[in-house]
């Protein structure tokens, strides 16, 4: 690679990185908001949300990847051609096709990155995910055990205790029942207890009421009672015993376990060819919006007033593309031979790419036909 190239790469690489880091974290902002108040509103810990969030990393960085690479891919041209960089170049003889070499080795080593966490980090960190979530829902003592605040364990259940003695004795114990939708029941409670039945657990209230209030809200019915049992078993293992997911599966795991495969993990033969399709899509995605925001303003060339309208086209098409990914999703779901049509926004990508660069580097061929058409 010659040294210009080299000087291009590193100047992709290091804008690219900045973009990404930038990304990143808008996005896990708004992921970690919501993570958190459903974690510590459940009664978790602060380490435990970090471990949640870290897991959740390289999903938001892949979704972030083809973004930061475009948005890179425009500063550095935006910049070189301001410059006069891309100009002496161009004069000394470097055309279109010459400079585009060092942006493709960039959306490569975009690509790359993107293979290694779409095949391999992000299927690993959803199913070290989806084991801890299972874990603690199954850990009654951190979905329930907390004093002194109103716990959701689902969004129809709302728990309270007032304190829990030495003894594990529960405290003047509040709970809210909203799971059917033709009543909710309020108990109260002087003291409780949790009792593990086998696999199951038991949430015993001593001297307590039972509140039922109808859905019209024109019926409440109240029952006093000195022991009442309340089985909690729904509400602390609900999702550890949700099936396997095709999002947990490394790509080499799901093509030596292809047979029986879609049974397995619930879902359709359709599914589980998208999924696996869009794994190899999505890293020569990052290599066409690389491409494209090059390609749009080597197009543009040089203006006084600057690359804004070029940059405006370049991610319109960009977004163009990239929405007809989404829209051939459900098209391979109900029909996994048509798999092939995955690649078909990369492929027309690609083709739009090499028309621009083609036209850069034949700026005058209209002008020569509309000549030869009046010579004629």
């Amino acid at each position: 690679m010659a040294k210009f190239d080299r000087y291009m790469l590193s100047q992709f690489l290091t804008l690219f990185s900045f973009f990404a880091l930038v990304l990143v974290a808008i996005f896990w902002i708004n992921r970690a908001v919501v993570l958190f108040d459903r974690l510590i509103g459940d009664g978790q810990t602060a380490l435990v949300f970090l471990e949640f969030t870290v897991l959740g990393l390289p999903k938001l960085i892949t979704t972030v990847l083809p973004i930061a690479t475009f948005a890179g891919s425009v500063y550095v041209i935006n910049r070189m051609t301001s410059e006069s960089e891309l100009t002496v170049l161009q004069a000394t003889g470097s055309g279109p096709w010459r400079l585009a070499r060092p942006v493709f080795v960039y959306g490569l080593c975009v690509a790359v990155m993107l293979s290694v966490l779409t095949h391999f980090l992000v299927p690993m960190a959803n199913a070290q995910l989806k084991q801890r979530e299972a874990e603690i829902s199954q850990n009654v003592t951190a979905r329930l055990l907390t004093e002194g605040t109103f716990l959701h364990p689902t969004s129809k259940v709302t728990f309270y205790t007032r304190l829990i003695g030495a003894d594990g004795v529960l405290r003047d114990v509040f709970l809210s029942d909203r799971r059917k939708q033709d009543e909710g029941v309020i108990y109260t409670a002087a003291e409780a207890y949790l009792v593990r039945n086998g696999e199951g657990t038991t949430l015993i209230m001593v001297d307590g009421l039972a509140q039922r209030l109808q859905a019209d809200g024109k019926q409440l019915s109240t029952a006093k009672f000195r022991d009442f049992s309340f089985d909690i078993s729904a509400l602390v293992t609900n999702k550890a015993n949700s099936v396997a997911s095709i999002d947990s599966l490394t790509t080499l795991e799901i093509l030596t376990n292809w047979t029986g495969l879609a049974e397995k993990v619930k879902q359709s033969q359709g599914a589980l060819v998208e999924n696996l399709a869009a794994r190899f899509a999505e890293p020569l995605f990052s290599v066409v919006a690389a491409m494209i925001g090059y390609a749009t303003l080597i197009l543009g060339g040089f203006s006084r007033f600057g690359v804004w309208r070029e940059i405006v086209i370049a991610f319109g098409l960009l977004i163009a593309i990239d929405g007809l990914r989404g829209a051939l999703v459900d098209t391979v779901r109900n029909d996994a031979s048509m798999w092939p049509i995955m690649f078909f926004p990369s492929l027309l990508g690609g083709v739009l790419v090499i028309g621009m660069i083609w036209q850069a580097s034949h700026p005058g061929w209209t002008h020569r036909i509309r000549s030869r058409g009046k010579t004629a």
